[in-house]
């Protein structure tokens, strides 16, 4: 992650490039989970006849993506599909966000999305264009160009 650099100085994407990313992830998660999720359920259920409850299943999913999202937040500020579409995460500051923090955007994200979106739109009122979840967790999106 380059040093810190001052917050007037870095550009902020916009809301359509920022839902773009997303679209784009949610498909690179489909590879993800197939591999992490489905190939050992399938294989419990065809191998052992064993069908977990549903709890299970879900805190599998939410361990899986969070698992995927922090390492790569904590590895370089991006994920694949921010590194295609070049934006990256950082504190307001410019720093990387430490691993609490990630944590942290991870948790109060699934809320901000599945809230029929709430945590999306509220990047039409923010000031930066920040979704609910960045400012929650003291996180920001920035350009980053390589």
């Amino acid at each position: 992650m380059p040093a810190p650099v001052a917050i007037a100085m870095v550009p902020l994407p916009g809301i359509v490039r920022r839902i773009a990313s997303m679209t784009y992830e949610s498909l690179l998660l489909l590879g993800v989970l197939s591999v992490t999720f489905m190939l050992p359920h399938l294989a419990l259920g065809m191998g052992f006849e064993i069908a977990l409850p549903g709890w299970v299943l879900i805190s599998h999913i939410f361990v899986v993506m969070g698992a995927y999202f922090i390492w790569y937040w904590r590895h370089g500020g991006q994920t694949l599909a921010m590194q295609t579409w070049k934006i990256a995460m950082t504190t307001p500051s410019g720093a990387q966000p430490s691993l609490a923090r990630l944590a942290l955007r991870y948790m109060v994200a699934w809320p901000s999305v599945a809230c029929l979106g709430a945590g999306l739109l509220w990047a039409l009122i923010d000031r930066d264009r920040q979704f609910l979840h960045d400012r929650l967790a003291g996180t920001r999106i920035v350009f980053r160009r390589d």
